[in-house]
């Protein structure tokens, strides 16, 4: 990494840090063995390197699971069948102290694959674009809201999935618009984190 690049990188690791000592924080705060934390925020926001570095920092002695949307979305037009998927086979399910059960979307063969199973006894981690709606953050203990400008989280996602993504990047983020629009994430939120 060149200087610049490690320049950029620096305040952006600071932001997560941070962020994730507020989380963890909140996650104390609620007393419970397997408290669930939803984490939404527009495509490049940094919402799947914040929940590895939650993971890595976990305060429980459990370990944590996490269930990422980019593995459930039904394609690239799928945001809201993904979120409604989220709720369905996971959060409610684990609300309930269910077992929950969610498929694999294989995006390359463009089908649901493989299922995975949530245990309802341990900590979860659900991050993903859309996520985060009054329904959702009624399943959630911790619910936090990434906000990050445009041009920084359309550099992140691009170097993260190259050119793959570079025709799909309006497509999507027109999906993410109606979102903020109709659910306003960022007010359900009691962790919003500012990512440069």
């Amino acid at each position: 990494m060149d200087g610049t690049a490690a320049d950029a990188a620096t305040p952006l690791r600071r932001a997560l840090a941070d962020g994730v000592t507020r989380i963890i924080a909140a996650v104390q705060a609620v007393g419970a063995q397997n408290p669930v934390v939803v984490i939404d925020g527009r495509s490049g926001a940094g919402k799947s390197t914040l929940a590895q570095a939650l993971i890595a920092a976990w305060p429980l002695e459990a370990p944590v699971q996490l269930v990422a949307l980019d593995s459930i979305y039904p394609g690239w037009d799928g945001l809201d069948e993904g979120r409604e998927r989220a709720l369905e086979q996971v959060l409610a399910p684990h609300a309930d102290g269910r077992t929950g059960l969610w498929q694999r979307y294989d995006w390359g063969r463009g089908e649901y694959a493989e299922t995975h199973a949530v245990d309802p006894a341990l900590g979860l981690i659900v991050e993903g674009s859309g996520l985060l709606t009054l329904g959702t953050a009624r399943m959630a203990d911790v619910r936090v809201w990434l906000e990050s400008p445009e041009p920084s989280r359309r550099a992140r996602a691009l170097a993260r999935d190259g050119e793959s993504y570079r025709p799909h990047w309006e497509r999507w983020a027109a999906q993410e618009d109606a979102h903020v629009a109709a659910h306003a994430p960022a007010r359900c939120a009691d962790v919003a984190i500012r990512v440069p």
